[in-house]
């Protein structure tokens, strides 16, 4: 059901299986994820997951499963977005669906195995991503792989009567492989 296209020590990112429409369902309907990429507006049943699952696990889309090495369990969803190989630009989109899987060093190896794979296999050279100021924790993560600030949209985002800003964040090829060295 997964492949192993790109493997940590803790997690592998596999291309998306249509068989989990079901599992990304029920993740697309927790706030918990869905607070976190703007989607808890959306109504999503298994049909319209497995809709969306066929139609962007093509060989021009960059979505990946993320699977547990220890027993192939599939944790959650990573992606590359607004591909520009003329600018060598992307945008990277990640969420670890069940609470029980947070704040395990997943989130950190997953991005970790996306740079390394936008920058030797796609060959980008900037790779930015977006996050809501109360998600500070998916911040500090950023931040630890080496992700820089670069800019905000002040109060952007509306959840539960409460204004956030949307934080604008990037690396570069220079500044990860610096990272590495040291």
């Amino acid at each position: 059901m997964y492949f192993k296209k790109i493997e940590g020590k803790k997690v592998y990112l596999s291309p998306m299986c249509v068989d989990d429409a079901e599992k990304f369902a029920k993740w697309m309907n927790d706030f918990q994820v869905t607070d976190k990429i703007n989607a808890s507006q959306n109504l999503v049943t298994v049909e319209n997951e497995r809709e969306w699952l066929e139609k962007n696990s093509g060989i021009s889309n960059y979505q990946f499963a993320i699977v547990k090495q220890e027993n192939d369990e599939l944790i959650g969803n990573c992606s590359f977005h607004d591909l520009n190989l003329i600018h060598q630009t992307a945008t990277i989109g990640i969420f670890i669906g069940d609470d029980e899987n947070r704040g395990k060093g997943y989130g950190s190896e997953v991005l970790q195995l996306l740079l390394s794979y936008g920058f030797n296999h796609l060959n980008l050279n900037n790779i930015m991503l977006a996050v809501y100021s109360f998600n500070e924790r998916a911040i500090a993560c950023y931040k630890k792989v080496g992700f820089k600030e670069i800019g905000r949209r002040r109060e952007a985002y509306f959840k539960n009567n409460e204004r956030y800003d949307e934080i604008y964040m990037d690396i570069l090829r220079s500044e990860f492989y610096e990272e590495k060295r040291q």
